[in-house]
């Protein structure tokens, strides 16, 4: 959110993390040789070789700050979480350089020094940290650079505004007071009392509003049904030398990765939006291809053995395919291996399976308890079908009926179907709640990441292989 007029602050955030840094790097290498703290080497070190690695430590280090969001507004975050934060950061920088001077053959940079990059790293970046939250926490009490903001839309969507600036402290927005929308008599309002922020009268009050409150930004927050007040608003905003924002009333309709972009010059309001695009889309096929090849050669004996097992313990074939739903609505045959009976839904058609449910095999309960019939579906994944991590495939039959009770059902379709997901690392599998299965579902897509991706990896190989809903 308004990220030109955050500039300043992240530049003074950013700039002061890598002074950290350098620093850190510098206090090491004394730490080490001057202050000869570890193993006395005999070899000659100088402080030269050191320092031209730094612009490389600066490069990255401000890479991954960047990528892990460091310069995001955050809004109730508290020391622990910070904490957390900066020794993940740390780690995946100390780790970058050692695998960066390990192929520098020339010169062998000492483990030591690496050992206090990273404790003095996690140090001063805290320090860093707390020092920029303290200045501009400062700044704007001395009111500093604050841009006194009217709010135009006496209703929830101008509430949501205020509390979003209220949240937002960085920003330095002061809302000085509301501008009441003319709609019918027969509309209502939230309230009149907007946290002690004045109603300073309808819009025809709107000019003199911005002189008495000396106003440099403008949001109009109206909804939908005031659609012409919006034109008198900008027609009296005509001659005022304000910034206006508008914010459109789409909340209800935003679901996935709403945002706005450009389009030839053409603004364009995206209410949902699949994730899957451009490299995010290369990236995760990769993944999923590595990933899935690999686990396929690990798993191939135990492959074997299941597939005899099965031919042996009960008629019929190795393994079980059926139509799912999977990325855009497509359906596909998802392979499984045959853990019922065959033609278990001649009498009774599509229906959930149970816990003790009759038409499931003596070998098909335990490839089932550990999660063994799900193996071919590296197969699907390898094929494109499916991904490794996703909202899990459901039957058509099924589908038909979720999309008419639960709201946004068919949102989980912006996203590849997934051998596991955040669902079912979080125990929502099998006879679950569906509603709660949707919103992990479309959590995981609206956040999803590699990093995401190989988190479930390691919660599913963890916690997920055995679960009592299987």
């Amino acid at each position: 959110m308004l990220k030109k007029h955050s500039q300043l602050l992240i530049s003074l955030a950013l700039i002061s993390d890598l002074f950290a840094i350098t620093l850190s790097w510098v206090i090491a290498y004394i730490i080490r040789f001057e202050l000869r703290i570890g193993v006395v080497t005999e070899s000659e070190v100088y402080f030269s070789d050191y320092i031209t690695l730094l612009p490389i430590i600066i490069i990255f280090s401000s890479i991954i700050l960047k990528y892990f969001g460091q310069y995001l507004p955050k809004r109730g975050n508290d020391f622990i979480y910070e904490f957390l934060n900066i020794l993940k950061i740390s780690t995946i920088i100390v780790f970058l350089l050692i695998v960066i001077t390990f192929f520098y053959r020339s010169y062998s940079y000492s483990r030591a020094v690496m050992v206090f990059f990273w404790i003095s790293t996690i140090f001063l970046l805290i320090v860093s940290r707390g020092t920029t939250r303290q200045l501009i926490s400062w700044l704007r009490k001395k009111g500093f650079d604050l841009k006194y903001v009217l709010i135009v839309g006496v209703n929830d969507l101008g509430k949501r505004v205020l509390d979003k600036i209220r949240d937002n402290p960085w920003t330095g927005f002061k809302v000085v007071g509301f501008i009441k929308e003319s709609l019918p008599e027969n509309t209502s309002f939230i309230s009149e009392d907007k946290n002690d922020v004045e109603i300073l009268g309808g819009i025809d009050r709107i000019n003199y509003a911005i002189k008495e409150k000396v106003v440099d930004q403008i949001f109009i927050a109206l909804p939908l049904e005031a659609h012409r007040d919006f034109e008198m608003v900008l027609r009296s905003l005509e001659k005022e030398m304000v910034d206006i924002r508008v914010i459109p009333d789409f909340f209800q309709f935003m679901t996935l990765n709403a945002g706005i972009e450009d389009f030839d010059g053409l603004p364009v309001i995206n209410l949902s939006e699949s994730p899957l695009y451009g490299w995010n889309r290369v990236i995760k096929r990769i993944a999923d291809v590595i990933f899935s090849l690999f686990i396929l050669m690990l798993l191939s004996p135990i492959m074997i053995i299941v597939a005899i097992l099965t031919k042996l313990t009960s008629p019929g074939p190795i393994f079980y395919r059926q139509k799912r739903l999977g990325l855009g609505g497509e359906v596909f045959e998802m392979l499984k291996f045959r853990s019922m009976k065959v033609d278990a839904e001649k009498d009774t058609g599509p229906i959930w399976s149970s816990k003790d449910d009759k038409r499931v095999t003596g070998l098909g309960r335990f490839l089932r308890r550990f999660s063994l019939d799900e193996i071919p579906q590296f197969i699907n994944v390898m094929k494109g079908d499916m991904s490794i991590v996703g909202p899990r495939p459901e039957r058509p039959f099924f589908i038909e009926e979720f999309k008419k009770k639960i709201p946004k059902y068919m949102l989980r379709h912006k996203m590849k179907a997934g051998i596991t997901g955040w669902a079912q690392v979080n125990g929502l599998r099998g006879n679950t709640s569906l509603e709660k299965r949707l919103e992990h579902d479309l959590f995981y897509i609206e956040n999803w990441s590699l990093a995401f991706d190989l988190k479930i990896m390691w919660l599913t190989f963890w916690k997920g292989l055995i679960n009592k809903n299987a």
